[in-house]
């Protein structure tokens, strides 16, 4: 239930990003010739009916997986962990409580992470737009992770450890190994902004390093979830892959064509005493909304 209400708030929270007013924005004025393509486009009438229905079906699966009914304490005595797959097996001895407290603070770090993204101007400009995409890309996240939790119905390693309390193994929510949620949330929040980013400044020449920290800040928040006993490395692999393809592929299939159709343009510039050279990229003309 606490898992359910924080990630609620978290979504209020940035949904505020999306509705970020723009009013005080700095404009900057630019030639009529060059018309300046948005670097995403987003159609209402599609996104916002997706992005709500996702959302919202993701808290509703939030509230069904982490109030499950208690496990018979018969069926958990029951586990052998010569039944698990032997890339998973060895995962089934881990439990640390101090990992898994580590892992949310990751995991609850990175949903309003992309405020943070606010701090840049061309972004700024178009907060409630990236917004939208961000909460649509963790709607998508969402809406996966519940219902592959829902479905599978996959005993966390912890339910097989004879050391940890059964009243702990016979939680309900023992069964919401598959797949692991945690690195799933902070890949998509993580390779969002630096997708973002690197969409805004394409003559970024060091991209790989935003790329990087969202990989390390993943790779640790799985490693954390193994360590603590709360996911097989089958249920993290999965949820990284899932969590980063989302987190990357949302932005990048609203990307704006118009964008890679622009032309640069470099003339000589002489007023005065001083000389120079002035580069203006010429965006396709075709309308844009």
């Amino acid at each position: 239930m606490q898992h359910r209400k924080i990630y609620l708030l978290a979504l209020i929270a940035l949904s505020s990003f999306a509705a970020y007013s723009q009013d005080s924005m700095i404009v900057v004025k630019t030639p009529p010739f060059a018309n300046q393509a948005p670097v995403y486009r987003v159609k209402n009438i599609i996104d916002i009916p997706v992005t709500v229905a996702t959302v919202a079906y993701s808290i509703y699966g939030m509230g069904v997986i982490y109030n499950r009914d208690p496990v018979p304490q018969s069926e958990v005595l029951a586990l052998q962990k010569s039944n698990i797959n032997k890339f998973d097996r060895p995962i089934a001895d881990n439990y640390d409580e101090k990992a898994r407290k580590l892992s949310d603070k990751f995991f609850y770090g990175s949903m309003p992470a992309p405020l943070l993204l606010l701090l840049d101007k061309k972004i700024r400009k178009d907060a409630g737009k990236v917004g939208l995409l961000f909460l649509e890309a963790m709607g998508t996240t969402g809406t996966i992770y519940t219902t592959a939790a829902m479905s599978a119905n996959r005993f966390r390693p912890y339910a097989y450890n004879p050391n940890v309390d059964i009243a702990k193994r016979t939680r309900g929510g023992a069964r919401n190994s598959f797949y692991a949620g945690h690195p799933s949330v902070v890949a998509t929040s993580t390779f969002f902004m630096a997708k973002v980013y690197s969409d805004y400044h394409p003559e970024m020449r060091n991209k790989w390093i935003l790329f990087t920290l969202a990989g390390a800040a993943t790779a640790t928040t799985g490693f954390l979830r193994l360590k603590a006993g709360q996911h097989f490395r089958s249920d993290v692999l999965t949820g990284v892959t899932l969590g980063t393809l989302s987190g990357i592929l949302i932005p990048q299939l609203h990307k704006n064509k118009d964008m890679s159709k622009a032309i640069l343009s470099v003339y000589p510039n002489f007023q005065g005493n001083a000389s120079g050279l002035t580069a203006i990229y010429h965006f396709n003309r075709r309308s844009v909304k």
